[in-house]
């Protein structure tokens, strides 16, 4: 069985975020750029434990970025992938990152793709179900558990209020969250046998962009922090009820 999973890189959520021109864009310089932690931590070490158990024969990896996003799916490489794909292109629109990775795998015969449930990013969650379309796959978001048996794959996946059981045939498209893999640190052996692994470099046929960002926002400044004595409830409570407003 072949597996493909998908690998985004993304900024550190303990990286100070600021734009640039007129807040049309990241200034990425001093950005530490991490890979997408539901990508990593549960949909790539569920394909190493398939790998591990005997179920899948390899663990593919790709990412759509430029040259800059190497040193990411070079990070992806060392906790176990057997080798890579970056597709030469840069794009925040899921409708086209999907394309190019559905344009790949189609050619490749892929049998089970993951991917996180979302980037931590954009938060949008629409690469996976995206490319389950245009593979003309099935596709399970959202899965805390998948087991894989005689050509179906058996997903448990969370629902609002519970959990449900789903299975289908593969090839399948399955987003990923916690729960369903316990996350992994590259060692020193992986780290280093990373830089001999393959990386292939594609250059895409360009599809039309569906989404253009206008501009972006910073989130408001947090207020400071009120100290009330604790002998002036009655100020306390004024202030709950008056600035508050929850109570």
């Amino acid at each position: 069985m072949k597996v493909l999973v998908c690998i985004s890189q993304v900024p550190d959520t303990v990286t100070k975020i600021t734009l640039k021109d007129n807040n049309t864009a990241v200034d990425e310089n001093g950005v530490t750029f991490i890979i997408n932690p539901y990508d990593e931590w549960y949909a790539l070490v569920r394909a190493l434990e398939l790998k591990e158990a005997g179920i899948a024969e390899a663990v593919h990896l790709i990412t759509v970025g430029k040259v800059n996003t190497e040193p990411t799916i070079r990070r992806a490489l060392a906790v176990g992938g057997d080798e890579a794909v970056r597709i030469d292109a840069d794009s925040n629109d899921p409708y086209v990152i999907a394309n190019y990775i559905a344009e790949y795998a189609k050619a490749a015969g892929y049998d089970l793709i993951l991917c996180g449930k979302e980037s931590i990013d954009y938060h949008s969650g629409a690469v996976g179900p995206m490319l389950a379309e245009l593979l003309d796959a099935d596709y399970i978001g959202f899965a805390t558990s998948i087991a894989l048996e005689g050509g179906i794959a058996t997903v448990k996946r969370e629902i609002e209020g519970g959990e449900e059981t789903d299975s289908c045939a593969l090839p399948v498209v399955i987003s990923c969250q916690k729960g369903v893999a316990e996350a992994r640190i590259p060692n020193m052996r992986g780290i280093m046998s990373a830089r001999s692994k393959a990386l292939k470099i594609i250059t895409p046929t360009p599809v039309p962009e569906l989404i253009a960002i206008d501009h972006y926002e910073m989130p408001p400044q947090k207020a400071g922090v009120k100290l009330i004595a604790p002998d002036q409830m009655d100020e306390l409570v004024n202030l709950l009820h008056q600035e508050a407003k929850v109570i």
